[in-house]
């Protein structure tokens, strides 16, 4: 089995073999997978990471390991207007929830909930399979749910918080 154990620069060199992973999948330090071209891959990296369609891992071998988004069940949203779509990842960022911003739409994992809401505040859903590739965090990797800010109070929370916390414990953060 072949070991990948660094993250290149994008774009660097060519790629002879690839790997399609899906969103949860992409954040991995040690992983074994296998490549479309049939090889296992033993993921080795020094720390945990955020792989991104497109990115490049470097090969015990000297070769290049090309990953891909694999598709998934998605909802692109759109509104008719760029207020509304800025409310809408304004509430979808309120929520944790991990989002791609593809110009003036939003890309989200499916989830009713969330589809429900959005459509309440005047968007559009559109299921589709293709890649998620959200945006990364601005304080941490992506890795992690990271920041969270709550107030118990909020009528937008009422206990059902999509990652499924039903209480938030209040711990710092490098901004306060």
């Amino acid at each position: 089995m072949i070991r990948a154990h660094t993250l290149l620069p994008a774009g660097e060199g060519v790629p002879a073999l690839t790997v399609r992973l899906g969103y949860d999948d992409r954040f991995r330090r040690r992983l074994v997978v296998e490549s479309v071209e049939g090889e296992r891959v033993l993921f080795d990296l020094a720390e945990a990471t955020r792989l991104r369609g497109g990115d490049r891992l470097a090969l015990d071998d000297g070769r290049i390991l090309a990953i891909e988004a694999d598709p998934e069940d998605v909802v692109d949203i759109t509104a008719p207007d760029a207020a509304t779509v800025t409310r809408l990842a304004w509430h979808l960022g309120n929520r944790h929830t991990p989002t791609a911003v593809l110009g003036g739409t939003l890309r989200i994992r499916r989830d009713h909930v969330l589809e429900a809401m959005v459509q309440r505040l005047g968007g559009t859903v559109h299921p589709l399979r293709a890649p998620f590739d959200p945006e990364v965090g601005a304080y941490h990797d992506g890795g992690g749910h990271g920041h969270h800010h709550h107030d118990d109070a909020s009528d937008d929370h009422h206990g059902d918080h999509p990652h499924g916390h039903a209480s938030h414990r209040p711990h710092s953060h490098p901004h306060d």
